[in-house]
Parts: C-alpha cells; structure tokens; sequence
C-alpha cells in the first residue's frame, strides 16, 4: 500500500509539472523516450517510474535540480544532484568566480542571490546604494527584492517605479511558475502588495533610434544627480549541483556617461 501511495504522488506531481508546462503526454513522452501509455501509467500510478526515465522526462519538463530530486525521493531513488554550502571547500572555484565578477565589475552595482532572492554575496558599489535604505531592511537574511521594491528601500529613490516594479514582479511570477516553490510565492505576494504606481507606456523614456537599449532603472540619488542603467543577469549555465544551480549574478551597468562618471564618484567618495 505504502508504494501505491508514492506511485500515486510521483504521477501527481508529474502530472501537475506537465500541466503547468502545457505540454501534453505525447510531447513528454516522445522527448524522453517512452510511450505515452506508458507516461500516462505513471501519471495515474498505475506504474512506477525507474529512475533514469524519471530523469528524462524532468528534463523535459525543465524541473530545477532541487525539485528533481524531491521527485526522485518520493520515488524511492537516491537523489541524483548534490546540494553544498556555498562556503564548501568543493566550491571554491564557484566562490572565486563570483569574487571575481563582483570586484571586476567595480565601480558598477552587482549582487548574488539565492532562488529565494536572499543576498549572497554583493560588491562595494552595491554597499554604497544600501546606504540609502532603511537600515531594518539590512537585517539578515537581507532579501534584495524586498530591498529594491519596498517602500522604505531604494523604492523611493526610483524615478521610473512602475516599470521596474512591473519587471522585478514579472520575473518572480515566472519564478513561481517554474519552480512550484511556496516561499517564492509568499514573497510574490508580499512584494506585490507594496504601494506603486501602475507601469504605463512612457514613450520618453524609450531608447533613441540609434540607441541597443533602454534603461532599466533610474535614481534620483539624496544629493539630486539622475542615475541611469540598464541590467544583466548570469548564472552559471553547467552546474550540476543545487546551490550553483540556483544563483543569479545580478548586474547593473551604467546607461549614460553621466552615470559611469557618478559611480566614479561615489566609488572615490565612499
């Protein structure tokens, strides 16, 4: 009984993560080399996955690492990703590289996060920055999508509010969407319900024609200067292990001379 029962979870939880992806059982079943008889076999729990077809079809459906090996748990098979700390000796040469990204991109604002958008690790121009936000919100675990939406954080220093509400929130529901992960979406709520100001169309604030690309955020700054970027975010593309897996290098680039010349500054100042 006891395995009918986990038979009957992994195919729920299968199911829901193909529904969720609006694949259908064909689809899924033709990529990771089965039948669609026998994918809806496990679906139903009528038959119990083996742990190698189990891995195709979560790579089918795109399941992060640590939702696969809950998969393969609730199965009865040993988890097939390794998850470390970051402060791991076998990691060292995930810290150095995030070490160096972080100095090398100096004088330039650029964090790490974790899944859950929890900061990992940030560079001295980011610290400059959090100078301007409420202190009880550098409590740890300090969260930077809380520290750049809430009211209280660098919220109230954002010119274009709307649009970068509406970019930051977009990314977390696609988060949610694609990992199922209750704590993101408890944030998504959370953050969702801070006040501001709906994200309309502002056709001033379109690149140029002979502009690549629009700013993403713009700060008025306590001393009155303007500061302008645009945004890029790495991960690290072959981990294989859960914490690598879920880091994001979030940096922030200067969209204009006047800004290169103000983190100069601050850099200098601070």
């Amino acid at each position: 009984m006891a395995a009918l029962s986990s038979q009957a979870r992994v195919g729920s939880l299968l199911r829901d993560w193909r529904q969720q992806r609006r694949l259908t059982q064909l689809e899924v079943a033709l990529d990771a080399g089965i039948s669609a008889r026998h994918l809806s076999f496990v679906e139903t729990g009528r038959s119990k996955p083996g742990r190698e077809i189990l891995l195709r079809i979560a790579e089918r459906l795109e399941i992060p690492f640590r939702e696969r090996n809950q998969l393969l748990l609730a199965a009865g098979h040993a988890p097939a990703f390794p998850e470390r700390s970051l402060q791991d000796p076998e990691l060292a040469s995930v810290r150095e590289a995030l070490d160096l990204i972080l100095t090398g991109h100096e004088p330039c604002p650029a964090v790490v996060i974790d899944r859950g958008w929890n900061l990992v690790a940030a560079n001295s121009a980011m610290r400059v920055l959090a100078a301007w936000v409420d202190p009880a919100l550098l409590e740890l675990p300090v969260n930077v999508m809380r520290i750049g939406l809430h009211p209280r954080g660098l919220a109230r220093w954002i010119i274009n509010l709307g649009e970068v509400r509406a970019y930051f929130v977009g990314r977390l529901e696609r988060q949610v969407v694609i990992t199922g992960d209750a704590n993101l979406a408890a944030l998504l709520e959370e953050v969702a319900g801070y006040p501001a100001p709906e994200h309309e169309h502002d056709p001033a604030a379109e690149a140029p024609a002979d502009e690549i690309l629009t700013p993403l955020m713009r700060l008025r700054i306590p001393d009155g200067r303007e500061l302008s970027f645009f945004a890029t975010v790495a991960t690290f593309g072959t981990a294989a292990e859960v914490t690598t897996s879920e880091l994001s290098i979030e940096l922030a680039f200067p969209a204009d001379a006047a800004t290169a010349a103000a983190l100069k500054n601050l850099a200098r100042d601070g």
